[in-house]
């Protein structure tokens, strides 16, 4: 603990890492001023009422932006209408022609997809901010009452609070896009990580409610903490965890130097798809629920409220299937091991004992299948976590704290901006925060 608090002091004494970290402390501080900026017309005195129910769509959305849906804020949307259009615009990379060419032009095409990825998000931001708007004029909170004053509902309401959603949105697109310049870590990745992190304090006040009411004793509340913890170190390890093949380089003369003879890693993650697999099948797995608070007096709503709830084993068994498929799915257009082979090929690589071509896309493609077996099923596990603690009588925002996506995410940013802080303190020779002096899990990978 001394070590971490001694580089804590080491990353303050270098100035541009100082700057960079106030500069990204602020950039999330009007992150969460925005998040309780309610729009025009909102209900004032019942705003973040705290009637969202987390088992809908909209409640999956509530919790990414910390709240400021509930709240009925500028920033309702936070950024995952740009989430969304950089996985579409990444998932049509893989058959759109056009999209191909790009990812060969370089920087060039690099910057043009950047820029269909930003217009992609302003005609989702909108289409989501409608159905956003809507939904609050629909949703009852306290004392049955609307969340939008009745004078103002109607399809100007709704208009115009898209509209600010939308301006929202681009706004935090731009200051991830400044965090990440001009801060520390993924600007987007650390807007979506301050939304998870601002229910906690939430999470652990039910928690102490209930030890404080006498529901639950400190022994056991202590061991909830305790498998939390070990939940947590799972996470990291698994996260952290890759299969690496050995490449190798042939020497070439260019001149009178001699390049390459030199023997290198490819590391392939044991969570190649990381979160997104989550992501799917959670999005999927709300829609019943969100169908059942529109139609609730249907058939299907019966069924659904009997047999489909959060913490019921068929909803942990479809749920489990879904993120095991769509692991293989995501990795398998993340991931290319012909795309690999070639460019192992082109610069003089070889993986010893496999033959440079088909052979070793081949070897590349099972030794990938092997992998991503376990970490399918890992992901699986980290998912349907927070049911089996809702089941031991977790609070239910404590739980979500257990696993899912919150979990992934939290984890992978904080891993993420510690190790550009690492490389910080390494560059000025000062220690890391791990006693090696380097984060696990930064290996020399393979040119791809």
């Amino acid at each position: 603990m001394n070590r971490f608090f001694t580089s804590l002091r080491n990353a303050f004494q270098i100035e541009e890492l100082r700057e960079r970290i106030l500069f990204t402390a602020l950039m999330l501080l009007i992150v969460r001023v925005g998040s309780f900026i309610a729009v025009p017309g909102m209900n004032l005195s019942q705003v973040g009422a705290g009637n969202m129910n987390a088992n809908t769509l909209f409640g999956m959305f509530n919790m990414f932006v910390g709240g400021a849906y509930e709240n009925g804020a500028i920033f309702a949307l936070g950024i995952m209408p740009y989430i969304s259009a950089s996985i579409i615009v990444q998932l049509f990379g893989a058959v759109v022609p056009y999209l191909q060419k790009l990812d060969q032009e370089g920087e060039e095409g690099r910057k043009q997809k950047n820029n269909l990825t930003r217009y992609l998000t302003v005609l989702l931001a909108f289409a989501q901010g409608i159905a956003i708007a809507i939904s609050l004029q629909e949703t009852p909170v306290g004392n049955n009452t609307a969340a939008v004053l009745e004078a103002v509902q109607g399809p100007t309401f709704v208009l115009t609070a898209a509209a600010i959603f939308t301006a929202g949105t681009v706004f935090l697109m731009w200051i991830g896009e400044q965090i990440t310049e001009k801060g520390i870590g993924n600007g987007v990745s650390l807007i979506i990580f301050i939304g998870i992190m601002a229910r906690l304090p939430q999470a652990i006040g039910e928690e102490l409610a209930l030890v404080t009411a006498g529901t639950r004793n400190l022994v056991v509340e202590a061991i909830i903490l305790a498998i939390l913890v070990a939940v947590i170190a799972g996470v990291v390890m698994f996260t952290q965890a890759v299969r690496k093949i050995p490449v190798s380089y042939a020497k070439r003369r260019m001149g009178n130097k001699v390049y390459g003879g030199s023997t290198q890693h490819l590391p392939i993650q044991l969570t190649t798809a990381n979160v997104m697999p989550i992501i799917f099948a959670q999005a999927i797995m709300f829609i019943p629920n969100t169908i059942v608070q529109y139609l609730p007096e249907s058939d299907m709503a019966r069924f659904i409220g009997q047999n489909f709830q959060y913490d019921s084993a068929l909803y942990s068994t479809v749920f489990a299937l879904l993120i095991i498929f769509f692991t293989f799915f995501y990795t398998a257009i993340v991931f290319n091991p012909r795309d690999v082979a070639e460019n192992m090929r082109k610069n003089g690589g070889y993986i010893p004992g496999v033959r440079p071509g088909k052979p070793t896309e081949e070897y590349i493609d099972n030794i990938l299948t092997k992998v991503t077996v376990p970490g399918s099923l890992f992901l699986a596990l980290v998912a349907i976590m927070p049911a089996f603690a809702s089941r031991l009588g977790v609070s239910p925002t404590f739980a979500t704290f257990f696993g899912g996506t919150s979990l992934l995410i939290m984890v992978g940013v904080a891993l993420d901006t510690l190790k550009q802080i690492e490389s910080y303190l390494l560059m000025r020779h000062y220690d890391g925060f791990m006693k090696s002096g380097k984060l696990r899990g930064r290996q020399a990978a393979v040119p791809s």
